[in-house]
């Protein structure tokens, strides 16, 4: 045979030096949930290694992890219920403990990437991405909502806002708004291609976030689709995003590919909480290698396209190759 393949398979040394596709903490996003309080940290029933952490000891996280070399973090609130009202208004009270966090992290680490979400279910007493009136999502007066809660956050220090919340529109009005008030240096990495997915349990626990009644469909994306990101793709980037987004990233491989195929902005994936606890449960079972399928599934994503990934496993993995 003129042309045997495992020749450049026979040895680690000659894998290494062609293999196409490598991983570098540096493709990392971490994302972290805070909580009110001082020296709380409570770990997520539902997501084996990853704790809700108040900021005192937020900080202390984010310092470890700097030295692991993970430079990027993306923050998320988890709320009481009494703070939450069907408007989300203490998303942009300037004194709420989210805010506060941001502001405290950018002053400890200002050489940190600090990546925020911008969506109501957090602090939304009807668990929505938007206002719920009569059973139906409004898009338009969600907006507004959206663009308090942006604008609160670029004044705390946001590098990059984050809208997750699927809402028609939302990445040009948030790019209007932040230009109008000076904030053009702050980025934003749209959730372009959003599923209605069954895989955000453990982190709708992790927040206690869920919808109260029904459910994302009308807003997130049916799985069943793939031209539909495109459509998606091509109004976040006529509207101004800086990265497209595609969440979850495990079970839509072939849309991160689709969007790296047909767009010359950054990719990212979230690989979501579902897809850690799932590796998470096997492992513990003994079912499978658990490093190995955290490896590999991170492999995954940045093979089909992703450049940028947010992952639980992003502290892990920095401890394996530190």
């Amino acid at each position: 045979m003129l042309r045997r393949p495992r020749r450049n398979r026979k040895s680690e040394v000659i894998r290494s030096m062609v293999e196409e596709t490598r991983l570098s903490v540096k493709d990392f996003i971490f994302p972290l949930f805070v909580i009110d309080g001082e020296n709380k940290k409570e770990e997520v029933t539902s997501m084996p290694g990853i704790y809700r952490y108040s900021t005192d000891l937020l900080l202390e996280e984010i310092s470890e992890c700097v030295g692991l070399g993970i430079k990027s973090f993306d923050l998320f609130p988890a709320l009481k219920e009494k703070l939450k009202d069907k408007y989300a208004t203490e998303s942009h009270n300037p004194n709420n403990f989210y805010l506060r966090a941001i502001e405290k992290v950018k002053s400890a680490f200002p050489e940190v990437c600090l990546m925020t979400d911008v969506a109501m279910d957090p602090y939304s007493s009807d668990g929505h991405d938007g206002i719920v009136e009569n059973g139906e999502i409004l898009n338009d007066p969600t907006l507004e909502v959206l663009e308090k809660m942006t604008l609160a956050q670029a004044r705390a220090g946001a590098d990059i806002i984050g809208p997750s919340d699927m809402m028609d529109g939302r990445v040009g009005h948030l790019r209007d708004a932040l230009d109008n008030e000076g904030f053009e240096n702050v980025s934003i990495m749209s959730y372009t291609a959003k599923y209605a997915s069954a895989f955000y349990g453990p982190f709708r626990d992790a927040l206690q976030s869920a919808p109260k009644l029904g459910d994302k469909k009308t807003y997130q994306m049916d799985p069943a689709n793939k031209r539909e990101a495109l459509i998606e793709a091509d109004l976040d980037y006529a509207e101004g995003a800086d990265f497209l987004m595609v969440k979850p990233a495990l079970a839509y491989l072939d849309i991160i590919h689709i969007l790296k195929e047909n767009y010359d902005l950054p990719i990212a994936a979230y690989n979501i909480s579902g897809e850690y606890s799932m590796i998470k449960a096997a492992t513990e079972k003994g079912w499978i290698d658990g490093e190995k399928a955290m490896l590999e599934s991170l492999l995954s994503i940045k093979r089909a396209g992703a450049s940028v990934i947010l992952t639980y496993f992003a502290k892990e993995f920095a401890q394996l190759n530190c």
